[in-house]
């Protein structure tokens, strides 16, 4: 059957893909061959948090990185060209007036998350995931003024009462071309972000004349807004890297930045105030490989007290963020260099290959890689030794050795694929503004969302999707796990739904609402009531859910797509799914009721931005942004061509009542724009001061009663063509 086997065939077999385990502390060696006597870099990986003393001993770090990822960064380009900023650390690593930096007395603390302004009008804020922990938005209000951020601009309206409502100011800020990102509200202070550009100065080695590195800025702009009609700034803090979110726990603003990092360059992150420097947080990492290394640098924010403090973490570049009151957690997927997955033959060959081969053989093949001859020459003598031995085989004795090797292959490369593919996480304690760095941990998986991750009663749950490829196809499957405190795994559900992916995810006290999909919507609930996640109930419909959001404990509303088999056997996707489960019996929960809005060209920017929907259950009231696009059938003949007939837009909001035991009533439609001109601003939002319902687009605020939905009065939000100011 097999035949004669080749040197080349050996290495076909072991080498199905490049991967390695990396679960326990190793040293961090850089090979240059399978037998290679020489070791270009070594240092032991202690998966421990340090810190770095100076800025000397970062850049002998990353020389070592570089050179065991061949200098492939930078075009092969020698590292040892390294420049350096002007102002560097002193040995702590930290300059000498660093540290919490503070400029003004404190003020009281302010509940950001009420929903009563001081003169005791209701009203909304923004959908969060955690209570008390605020989320930043292009909208916030207070109950009597909306402040919306724009491109570069800034607009104020006065929205309370509804009859009155109007623009107080529109103003443009100076923001060097750059997009306004998002913001928070807090009594008359704004917290804007936005991403400038910064310029450094370095000095390349042994050279003399500085020379200019621009490189993306983020700012923490925070604006008094006490006189609607003439904000004014009060400090605009600057931390290099690219924004990437924020979060406002009472009076202090955490956020996360992220900044590449110029190998052959290396520039320290520098937080700056009104472009004076300040201060350079400490950076920390691990002396663990990582395929590309960036600097994190979270950063809090005394809002009222005008102190900011940070620190700079060196990890793979932050990805996904999810905050509770006390605790931040960063994550990301693991990226292992690309060198590294070179050893994974060699670890092939003697953990699982040679152990199946005859004894006799197995010790010949461990005398020739012990010996002084060098790599390529140890493996023609171990190239020989097997095609000799295989050919001295029977056929059939052969063909089974053959056998129990494919499948050791199999079951290692599969094992290999699972152990890999990890989100890491990073866990640091908020106290105001000190931040503690707490744990570290991995898990297999990678995570849809922030709606992936919890923490409840000092457990933190997570659910991930495990999807690799091995030589026997693909492997996809779904999984949740419980870490402690210090992030030690103390229980786990593995495979659930095999060949689907996680879709939406919500996890409420001792529970976890789940959607995958691949053909169907299986929504799960999962008991978390002890360290062992099991499955209580399963309900499979058509369609899918892309956002969970609970109505009461009995409850869970879910917005997504429908979804219908075509004849082909494939599936289609439809309009926005609004779906109403029961789990008041965990083991069988049911579907209350469904409503579909629209066809094909529907959807809602819920299904991606939480903040885009509105509920509230004492008012009774679902909002949910929805945009519709209606083709012409058939197109409108004109002589000898056909006239294209562009598709209407709808862009407005539905609005929904809701019954735990009927399920959805639609209140009314609140039309923002019905025509063939696409509008490409900001996305949408709705929400309430007492009994009115607010509705923003880009170029319109409109207010109905929400009672019969009967509209009130609306605000013109577009570009007015006047003047603008900028602030002082």
């Amino acid at each position: 059957m097999y035949g004669v086997f080749t040197a080349a065939a050996v290495i076909g077999l072991i080498a199905i893909s490049q991967m390695t385990a990396v679960e326990k502390p190793q040293p961090f060696i850089i090979d240059e061959g399978i037998f290679s006597n020489d070791t270009a870099t070594t240092f032991e990986s202690t998966q421990t948090l340090k810190k770095f003393s100076s800025s000397e001993e970062l850049r002998a770090f990353l020389l070592k990185a570089s050179q065991g990822q061949n200098l492939h960064y930078f075009g092969g380009q020698s590292a040892d060209r390294v420049v350096f900023e002007v102002t560097d650390l002193d040995q702590s690593g930290r300059e000498s007036s660093g540290g919490i930096r503070a400029s003004s007395p404190p003020m009281p603390s302010a509940n950001q998350l009420q929903v009563t302004s001081d003169s005791g009008v209701d009203f909304s804020t923004t959908n969060v995931q955690v209570s008390n922990v605020d989320e930043p938005d292009f909208l916030k209000n207070d109950g009597k003024y909306v402040y919306i951020l724009s491109n570069d601009k800034l607009t104020i309206v006065e929205a309370y009462p509804a009859e009155d409502a109007k623009v107080v100011l529109k103003i443009g800020l100076d923001v060097n071309g750059q997009s306004l990102q998002n913001m928070f509200l807090n009594k008359d202070k704004l917290i804007i972000f936005y991403v400038g550009q910064g310029e450094k100065y370095s000095i390349e080695e042994y050279g003399y004349m500085p020379t200019p590195i621009y490189s993306p800025t983020t700012h923490a702009l925070v604006l008094d807004v006490y006189d609607r009609e003439n904000p004014k700034k009060v400090k605009d803090y600057e931390v290099d890297g690219y924004y990437h979110s924020a979060r406002m726990i009472g009076d202090h603003v955490y956020f996360v930045v992220n900044n590449n990092i110029d190998y052959p360059r290396p520039l320290l992150p520098v937080i700056r105030e009104s472009s004076e420097r300040i201060m350079s947080p400490d950076v920390f990492y691990f002396d663990n490989p990582e395929d590309y290394y960036s600097f994190n640098t979270v950063a809090a924010l005394d809002i009222f007290g005008g102190e900011i403090n940070a620190e700079t973490f060196m990890m793979g570049p932050a990805s996904t963020l999810y905050v509770s009151e006390d605790s931040i957690y960063i994550t990301y997927m693991k990226n292992l260099p690309y060198w590294y997955y070179q050893t994974a033959n060699k670890d092939k060959f003697f953990d699982v290959i040679l152990p199946l081969l005859p004894q006799d053989v197995q010790a010949e093949i461990r005398s020739i890689a012990d010996s002084n001859l060098d790599a390529n020459e140890k493996w023609n003598k171990i190239s020989d030794l097997l095609q000799d031995t295989y050919n001295k085989m029977p056929e059939n004795e052969k063909n089974e050795l053959f056998s129990k090797i494919e499948k050791a292959l199999q079951d290692y490369e599969s094992r290999l694929a699972q152990e890999t593919q990890q989100t890491v996480i990073h866990k640091i304690g908020l106290d105001r503004l000190v931040l503690n760095y707490a744990s570290k941990a991995e898990v297999p998986g990678r995570l849809l969302n922030q709606f992936s991750m919890d923490e409840h009663n000092g457990k933190f749950r997570i659910a991930t999707t495990s999807e690799f490829y091995t030589s026997r196809g693909s492997v996809l499957h779904n999984n949740v796990y419980v870490l402690d405190g210090n992030l030690k795994i103390v229980g786990s559900l593995e495979k659930i739904a095999p060949d689907e992916s996680i879709y939406s995810a919500r996890f409420m006290g001792d529970r976890l609402y789940l959607v995958t999909f691949q053909r169907i919507d299986p929504f799960f609930v999962i008991d978390l009531s002890t360290d062992t996640p099991k499955i209580l109930g399963e309900l499979k419909m058509p369609g899918y859910s892309s956002y969970l959001h609970p109505y009461d404990e009995n409850h869970i509303i879910g917005i997504g797509k429908e979804s219908k088999e075509n004849k082909y056997g494939g599936i289609e996707i439809f309009g926005v799914k609004v779906a109403l489960f029961d789990v008041s019996n965990v083991n069988n929960p049911r579907e209350v009721d469904v409503i579909t809005i629209g066809d094909q060209g529907t959807d809602s920017e819920v299904l991606w931005d939480h903040k885009a929907l509105l509920f509230d259950k004492e008012k009774n009231i679902l909002s949910i942004p929805i945009q519709s696009n209606t083709y012409n059938e058939i197109p409108i003949p004109r002589g000898e061509t056909d006239i294209y007939i562009p598709p209407k837009q709808w862009r407005g909001f539905y609005v929904f009542e809701i019954d735990p035991q009927s399920g959805f009533t639609l209140k009314g439609k609140v039309e923002h724009s019905n025509s063939a001109s696409y509008d490409y601003g900001y996305g949408s939002r709705s929400f309430y001061v007492e009994d009115v319902l607010y509705t923003v687009t880009s170029n319109l605020m409109k207010m109905n009663d929400l009672q019969d939905m009967s509209e009130i009065n609306e605000v013109k939000l577009g570009n007015t063509g006047e003047v603008i100011k900028y602030v002082d």
